[in-house]
């Protein structure tokens, strides 16, 4: 039987995998889906995770649960070889190497946080990207109220209780507003401290805050969290992070201990050295149908892809690529799947095609920003609603929805959690530092 092989657990290629379970007669080909997790992470949630708004299982969706016939394999995957149409994947606990080989590849292994070279960033700065990420900030928040707790009034406890978040695009604004949420819970369990000792900073180096949206979403963003105490600081970049704090383009230096990083991400670097078009930041350049260019057997979406809008697509046209974006990732599997079972029954595949339908963030306090087809934009609370109402009906299965709406309305009557539970692990830390490009990957077995 013809072997698909799908590397990625996320959004994509889960999509990927269970649209070829639906439709690939039982004899026809074999699905095996490799992952560096067993779940895929419901990253829109992400935020609340970091502020002790959601129980991080709860966004957290076993792989084996959602799919029935497809064989999953855990492991980073370390070689792929293109040529003897061979992937090495390694374990992630006992480092033992699978090799699998395959007639179609799937590429959906998404992508990393972008330090962009900046000095300091992989060292200092806590990126929001997987749910580690998420605990480890929310641990490292409690561990700087303990801190300032028994140290005396001046610079040394004012840099603990400074928190920022550095870039202002969907990420950096949910989370500025979570925070603040997790502030206003929190602060009354540290007697000697008051919410106003407290600062929290959001830098966004452009010239507005959701540049990527309308500027209408952009301008009630910047209100809703200045108005919640939010210190904004927009137009001035980073140029250097260190054990004490931020360097901006300025000269101004902002001393702080908790530095969240959101500035920007960039495609697996598992894909670097693979011998295909690039796109510039190091992306696949894929066709139409999602197939890589002049690479038979080959296909890629998500995160790692760029996917054409129309065939002249340049790479200097912003708006000739589909973003990188869950609402896309969704729509972009089935399609890709469909495109595999055409090739293998000789049919025409078709070209991706999807309109979006809008975008949403949620600041935090029941307020949120909303764009919905047709350019209507909503901003407040029933764009709040609709996040909430949205992302919880997109969430992978029943269980995980009823948990996290118990979460919400749990949140509502108590306070958020304040127990520090030190679950770091060497493992996310080294993985965090390869991203970064900081240390090798491991020499191939």
């Amino acid at each position: 039987m013809t072997r698909i092989v799908i590397l990625g657990g996320g959004f994509a290629g889960v999509a990927a995998a269970r649209r070829l379970e639906k439709k690939l007669r039982r004899d026809e080909a074999e699905v095996t889906l490799v992952g560096r997790d067993n779940f895929t992470l419901f990253t829109p949630m992400l935020p609340e995770v970091s502020s002790g708004g959601l129980e991080p299982r709860h966004v957290a969706t076993p792989v084996r649960a959602q799919l029935h016939r497809t064989t999953f394999v855990l492991g980073e995957i370390s070689r792929i070889d293109l040529g003897a149409r061979v992937v090495e994947a390694r374990h992630p606990i006992t480092g033992d190497v699978t090799h699998l080989e395959y007639d179609q590849l799937v590429l959906a292994l998404g992508s990393v946080t972008s330090t962009f070279g900046i000095e300091g960033v992989a060292e200092h700065a806590l990126p929001l990207k997987t749910l580690e990420d998420a605990e480890t900030l929310r641990n490292r928040i409690i561990a700087a109220l303990e801190q300032a707790v028994v140290t005396p009034a001046g610079p040394a406890r004012d840099r603990l209780l400074t928190f920022a978040v550095v870039g202002g695009g969907y990420t950096g604004c949910e989370c500025a507003g979570e925070l603040v949420d997790f502030f206003h819970s929190i602060v009354r369990f540290y007697r000697t401290l008051r919410l106003a000792d407290v600062r929290m900073i959001l830098i966004e180096a452009g010239k507005a805050l959701l540049p990527d949206l309308p500027p209408k979403m952009g301008a009630y963003t910047t209100r809703n969290l200045a108005r919640r105490k939010v210190e904004l600081i927009i137009g001035d970049g980073v140029t250097r992070l260190d054990e004490h704090g931020i360097a901006l383009q300025s000269g101004r230096m902002i001393p702080s201990a908790t530095v969240v990083w959101s500035a920007g991400v960039r495609p697996s670097p598992v894909l670097r050295d693979l011998l295909v078009q690039h796109a510039r930041n190091g992306g696949i350049l894929v066709n139409e149908d999602m197939s890589v260019r002049e690479t038979p057997g080959v296909w890629a979406l998500g995160d790692c892809a760029w996917i054409p809008t129309k065939p002249d697509a340049q790479q200097s046209d912003r708006d000739a690529w589909y973003p990188a974006t869950a609402q896309h990732a969704i729509r972009e599997g089935p399609s890709l799947a469909d495109n595999i079972i055409a090739t293998l029954r000789g049919t025409p595949t078709k070209r991706f095609r999807y309109t979006s339908l809008g975008t949403m963030a949620s600041l935090g306090a029941r307020r949120g920003v909303a764009q919905l087809p047709g350019g209507i934009v909503l901003t407040g609370f029933l764009a709040w609603f609709l996040w909430r109402g949205y992302y919880l009906a997109r969430l992978p299965g029943l269980d995980r929805q009823v948990r996290v709406a118990l979460d919400w309305a749990l949140g509502v009557i108590f306070p958020r959690d304040i127990a520090e539970l030190r679950l770091y692990t060497e493992r996310g830390q080294m993985q965090a530092e390869r991203d970064a490009g900081f240390i090798p990957p491991p020499p191939p077995a």
